[in-house]
């Protein structure tokens, strides 16, 4: 069991409930994450102000505001600015995520259905030290 302190804090930016309940509900049974989600981008960016995530997973197509804008005004704010992004989008094909085409506006995605171990690869590979 790992340390509350220790927790990597891993902030899903996502309007489909069912899938952001799933993923919080996998990566907290690891046990090493403590995990928040929001379905609006609006309501993430300040989530992401206040909660100060490791790592935010965020989808593109959102129907309050699209993930690229939320992704601008993250990295260009000085309180998260430093935040890692991962896109998790359904847009996108694993295969153009194999061939090396994995990054949108500068940051990594990743293509919708994934797996728990692919999201836990991603955090250890993409998360800010604490």
């Amino acid at each position: 069991m790992v340390d509350e302190a220790a927790k990597k804090k891993i902030l899903i930016i996502d309007d489909e409930e069912d899938f952001t309940k799933l993923v919080k509900m996998n990566l907290e049974a690891a046990g090493e994450y403590e995990v928040r989600a929001e379905r609006e981008g609006i309501k993430g960016i300040a989530a992401a102000k206040e909660f100060k995530p490791n790592l935010i997973f965020l989808d593109i197509l959102m129907s309050d505001m699209e993930g690229g804008e939320v992704a601008y005004q993250l990295d260009n704010d000085p309180e998260t600015g430093n935040i890692p992004i991962v896109f998790l989008t359904a847009v996108a094909k694993k295969e153009e995520v194999r061939e090396g085409k994995g990054v949108i506006g500068g940051h990594p995605f990743m293509a919708k259905p994934v797996t728990t171990a692919e999201l836990i690869q991603c955090i250890e590979e993409n998360a800010r030290r604490a």
